[in-house]
């Protein structure tokens, strides 16, 4: 995916955040704001701060490292059947 350029393309790119993070209402938890709120930064009824996107990477990045931990797990599990 492309740099966002325009604050049209940042505020499409923090909806496909926000799908990543597993939907509004998850995004809501992870990001421990209001389900409302997000739609309204998603809609563009409020202005995308620099703290909520640096928020939202962050909460992308702890989602990286549980999917990685996960994964490893069944990596381990898996290397340990027998076919």
């Amino acid at each position: 995916m492309t740099a966002p350029t325009t604050i049209e393309d940042l505020r499409d790119h923090f909806a496909h955040c926000i799908q990543v993070l597993g939907g509004v209402t998850t995004a809501s938890r992870r990001l421990g704001i209001d389900e409302r709120a997000i739609r309204r930064f998603v809609n563009g009824e409020r202005p995308l701060s620099v703290r909520l996107l640096q928020d939202t990477a962050t909460a992308l990045r702890v989602m990286l490292a549980e999917a990685t931990a996960a994964e490893e797990g069944l990596a381990a599990g898996l290397a340990g059947l027998s076919d």
